[in-house]
């Protein structure tokens, strides 16, 4: 018998790459020991059959950036195989790591729900934080009450929120129980205000898009990764 030994040992025994390639392959889900997928380099391993995938290249991970749909008054969605969403078409392998070192970007409203933004990549972070207020975000509202003989009028523009105009902003009637909010630096509570000042009840907050990048069809509690040709 011999002794457990870790597993990037193992691997640069047995492909006499160096140990910063077998790292790099092991944590880039490359190698399987008992036909399972390990992506921890210091996995002990005995006996075990270990395999390298014949795909396998040693890079570095590359950050990834997610989209989650998130449900009103919901715990954090986990970020695995059962809740990503089937119609991710990025063609990104799930790696563990992928959820790791995330950073929350633009978080939404307690109790609203819709498009979440969290990433790895710090020129994302950097577009969605440092330049909210340039980026416009839209948002479905349902409502209760009658509006108002001028209210659509004052909501797209002629409306304070905490002592100062508001820029004007884009709102329409999505249906008899909805609006559709375009707007360019949301201050927290900015929407529901709005609608109580002409006469309306927030029912509910869900936000569709951020930018150039929309929620879509991803379903509720679901996500998927930000494929490379989107853009904030």
């Amino acid at each position: 018998m011999t002794a457990p030994i870790r597993l990037s040992k193992r691997l640069v025994e047995m492909t006499a790459c160096s140990r910063r390639e077998a790292e790099l392959l092991i944590t880039g889900g490359w190698v399987s020991v008992a036909g399972v997928v390990v992506e921890e380099p210091q996995f002990m391993v005995d006996e075990e059959l270990v395999e390298l995938h014949p795909d396998a290249v040693a890079l570095p991970l590359e950050p990834v950036t997610l989209l989650v749909h998130q449900a009103a008054l919901a715990p954090d969605l986990l970020i695995n195989a059962d809740t990503r969403a089937a119609e991710d078409e990025s063609g990104i392998r799930l790696l563990k790591q992928h959820s790791a070192h995330l950073t929350a970007c633009l978080p939404l409203e307690r109790n609203a729900s819709g498009l979440v933004v969290a990433t790895q990549d710090w020129r994302v972070a950097r577009k969605l934080n440092d330049d909210a207020a340039l980026l416009e975000q839209e948002y479905i509202v349902e409502v209760a009450g009658t509006l108002s003989a001028e209210g659509l009028r004052l909501l797209n523009h002629g409306l304070k929120f905490n002592g100062r105009a508001l820029a004007p902003i884009k709102v329409s009637w999505q249906n008899e129980t909805k609006l559709r909010f375009a707007v360019k630096g949301l201050v927290a509570g900015q929407i529901a205000h709005a609608c109580l000042t002409v006469g309306l009840q927030l029912i509910a907050l869900k936000r569709i898009r951020i930018g150039r990048v929309a929620l879509a069809k991803l379903p509720p509690a679901t996500w998927r990764y930000l494929q490379s040709h989107e853009k904030f």
